[in-house]
């Protein structure tokens, strides 16, 4: 099972990696990840020290117009905001590969 999918770009997850003193990061990972399997997955595959992850479970938003039919704005999916050791290296989020 791929654990992270991949890195998620918004203006909160920006902010939480740039001005903050610490190294957070969010990234989208499967739906049926755990803590420790992040954890995991990102000190063997990316060689970093993780301090902390939190798990944020983002539900679905949809809109409903015309004669009954309706559209996704907000697809389901599941972040995971990694707070890594100030010893670590940054986490090259280019280097994360999307599946």
């Amino acid at each position: 099972m791929n654990v992270i999918i991949g890195p998620v770009t918004t203006e909160k997850s920006e902010r939480l990696r740039m001005s903050t003193g610490k190294k957070t990061y969010t990234l989208q990972v499967a739906p049926a990840a755990t803590k420790i399997e992040v954890r995991n997955a990102l000190e063997k595959l990316y060689d970093v020290h993780v301090a902390g992850v939190r798990m944020i479970t983002v539900r679905p938003k949809s809109r409903t117009f015309g004669s009954g039919q309706s559209m996704e704005k907000r697809h389901a999916s599941k972040r995971a905001l990694v707070t890594l050791t100030e010893k670590s290296k940054a986490l090259d989020l280019a280097a994360i590969h999307l599946s």
